[in-house]
């Protein structure tokens, strides 16, 4: 993932990224039936699984100010996903349409199983998305990776955190040192010509036709071949904190803002998790909220196929009024 909202329970770095503003009343987001304002709470329903997430595991290389699902070196509240758990799911969805997997973490190339996991959706005819940031245990895979482009050609495509356009920036949220090592990851994934895309995120003050006229220049200076006109190629995905106000989506809103259920990603993806202390993996309703138990929706895809309501934060700032997607 490119970054996280800021957990009420983890702690908080300085970040670039921070959202300012009022702090979240406490009686906003309590009801998942109504806001605060006695308003019907707005609610997804699946309309077409088109991507199935895994999170592959929380561990990661890097330790990022703000991290979506708080990924790091030391935190395993995600275990490692296992190759036959993986299986067991997209055996369950066979022959029922869906265009994409998802891999996501931590850092998906630092589970064990991930060249498997990833050789298993493709041959089974799936687009594959993977979400890293390009260092080293990427570049581990590099052979295996190969193999996988030259067997499957467009259908793996591997989407890389880089946090802003400049280095001081991106170095701020990812470390010292995490510059270089991922823009070379880039060059090499471009130079053996796989389908390669970016995520980023909107910096306060910087328009998104600033940003992406920047993000270009970078990527032509460092010889990275990436369409940055394409939003499938580049992302740009809003900060999200979870403490700082923001508007309860009612019914009303999808008029209000012209905007339908089917705009926002749990109504076409799910992601599957394995909780650290559970027996086995779950299914929740989104790729943000893996710890949550409102969005947890069972141990099935078909179990998941309810009806969500939009009763969290990040519901409103990066969905419905961000507009933004983690699928392609």
């Amino acid at each position: 993932m490119a970054s996280r909202a800021k957990s009420r329970n983890a702690p908080v770095g300085h970040s670039p990224f921070e959202v300012a503003g009022e702090r979240l009343p406490r009686e906003k987001f309590s009801d998942p039936l109504v806001t605060a304002d006695g308003s019907e709470r707005a609610v997804v329903g699946l309309h077409k699984l088109e991507t199935l997430w895994f999170a592959t595991g929380t561990l990661c290389n890097l330790a990022c100010a703000n991290c979506y699902i708080e990924s790091s070196p030391t935190n395993d509240a995600l275990v490692y996903i296992s190759a036959a758990d993986v299986a067991r799911f997209l055996e369950e969805i066979a022959g029922q349409g869906v265009r994409e997997i998802g891999f996501t973490g931590g850092e998906p190339f630092m589970n064990p199983g991930i060249i498997a996991m990833i050789e298993d959706a493709l041959s089974r005819g799936h687009e594959v998305l993977v979400l890293s940031n390009a260092m080293k245990p990427m570049r581990r895979h590099e052979a295996e990776l190969l193999r996988l482009r030259e067997s499957y050609r467009g259908k793996l495509t591997i989407r890389v955190s880089i946090d802003h356009h400049t280095q001081a920036v991106h170095e701020a949220e990812r470390g010292p040192g995490s510059w270089q090592p991922m823009l070379e990851g880039m060059r090499w994934l471009s130079t053996n010509g796989f389908s390669l895309a970016a995520a980023g995120r909107s910096l306060a003050g910087e328009t998104q036709e600033q940003a992406l006229n920047a993000y270009r220049l970078l990527f032509d200076a460092e010889g990275i071949a990436l369409d940055t006109a394409d939003p499938a190629r580049l992302v740009l995905f809003p900060e999200m904190d979870d403490e700082a106000d923001i508007a309860e989506i009612t019914t009303e809103c999808w008029d209000i803002l012209g905007k339908s259920p089917r705009d926002v990603m749990c109504s076409a993806s799910r992601m599957v998790v394995h909780r650290k202390g559970e027996p086995s993996p779950r299914v929740v309703a989104c790729t943000l909220l893996p710890y949550d138990p409102e969005f947890d929706l069972g141990d099935t895809v078909e179990e998941a196929r309810r009806d969500v309501p939009l009763n969290h934060p990040h519901c409103a700032r990066f969905c419905v009024l961000g507009g933004a997607s983690c699928s392609a």
